[in-house]
């Protein structure tokens, strides 16, 4: 039975004479093939958001850590910036107050770069790679130098190797993975 809206009640719609209306869809009918192309499409896509999505969230996690005490060991010794900063994150790796801000707006670009695909490839390959750099610097620079400005040392090293190798990785497979997509489309 049909109704329609007549000012403040709800009444009864008379019937006519004929074939009944059919409500449209609320959305057009998809050939199954093109529903699996479409999702797998969007899922690909989904798991390099995902993968940025997950490594800004560590970032800003470990960026917090960073100012909490006891997480921080030798709190009262965390500097400002630079090499002369004692504080040790999870008792192994250097940081300062600005390396520990460094590590939350980092958390927050890869979150941000989470919401497009591209972005999400971006900021993994790009992240990686900076994280190269830092990773050749902590290795060439003398300590004690002019140029001994962050807080490094060789575990510091290590981590930043392998968030190179990994970001990167991770960057090029995301990338891989969205070709492959526009591809099939």
């Amino acid at each position: 039975m049909d109704y329609e809206f007549r000012g403040p009640g709800v009444q009864n719609k008379p019937q006519t004479k004929g074939r009944p209306r059919r409500k449209a869809p609320l959305h057009a009918e998809r050939s199954p093939q093109s529903q699996s192309q479409s999702s797998h499409r969007s899922s690909s896509r989904s798991v390099v958001q995902i993968l940025a999505a997950v490594v800004g969230a560590v970032f800003l996690l470990l960026g917090i850590l960073g100012f909490i005490p006891g997480v921080t060991t030798n709190y009262d010794q965390l500097g400002l910036i630079g090499p002369d900063s004692q504080a040790l994150l999870l008792g192994l790796f250097k940081v300062s107050v600005v390396h520990n801000i460094v590590h939350l707006a980092f958390g927050v670009v890869g979150l941000l770069a989470a919401s497009r695909a591209a972005a999400s490839v971006g900021f993994l390959v790009g992240g990686g790679l900076l994280y190269g750099v830092v990773f050749i610097y902590g290795l060439l620079v003398e300590r004690g130098s002019d140029f001994d400005i962050l807080p490094v040392n060789d575990a510091d090293n290590i981590l930043h190797l392998g968030l190179t190798i990994g970001m990167i990785s991770l960057g090029v497979v995301g990338a891989a993975l969205l070709r492959r997509d526009r591809g099939r489309a």
